[in-house]
């Protein structure tokens, strides 16, 4: 099954600028990225957007063919999101909300193709860290990246399977035939998950006396 191994933002090895960027201002550009997502009220400036995220994800040397899979990860999704949009609120709005989230899906493409995942959990427990007071534990909210990372990936490569074997049978019409399989993939994934983190003593709540 192709959800095994498929993750969107494998790290690609490299020297480029954007790999030699600090994780810091990677970090502030899928931010800012995400505020614009809510600021932008033009499509074409979206587009703009849009072009320039896809420029620095080429630019990192990750390949059209890895831009084209991040992207096609959440296609289902923003062909559905699209269509309601435009039903509701017209084309050039629909085409704003969906070249939005590309923009938020490319930058964090960028981010995990050009960040070792080490380093990637590091800095977001270093940014965790001033919640310890608040009684976070940066390191398991590190974790939790991780887990999510892998997951979401795992999900939609497993979707993408069902679907082409429900097509290979004729069922690709029937909701039960791709919901199901991918519903049982997704809590047998979810339990090797957790037992391989309890093996290892991790995500296991400390005792309380």
């Amino acid at each position: 099954m192709r959800g095994h191994g498929y993750l969107m933002g494998n790290y690609v090895r490299g020297h480029s600028l954007v790999h030699r960027a600090p994780l810091w201002l990677k970090f502030i550009m899928v931010a800012a990225c995400g505020m614009a997502s809510f600021l932008i009220v033009d499509w074409r400036v979206s587009l703009l957007v849009f072009l320039v995220i896809c420029a620095l994800f080429l630019a990192a040397g990750a390949g059209i063919r890895r831009l084209l899979r991040a992207v096609w990860t959440v296609t289902p999704v923003l062909l559905a999101i699209g269509l309601f949009q435009w039903w509701q609120l017209g084309g050039p709005t629909a085409a704003r909300i969906v070249l939005n989230v590309l923009v938020c899906v490319v930058a964090a493409a960028v981010l995990t193709a050009t960040t070792p995942m080490q380093d990637l959990l590091d800095g977001v427990a270093s940014l965790a860290k001033p919640f310890r007071r608040l009684g976070a534990d940066p390191e398991r909210f590190a974790l939790t990246i991780a887990v999510m990372l892998r997951s979401i990936p795992y999900i939609a490569g497993a979707f993408a399977d069902v679907r082409d074997s429900a097509r290979a049978r004729g069922l690709d019409r029937n909701p039960r035939a791709l919901v199901l399989p991918v519903f049982i993939s997704t809590v047998a994934y979810a339990r090797q998950t957790g037992d391989a983190l309890t093996a290892r003593g991790l995500g296991e709540p400390e005792d309380r006396e």
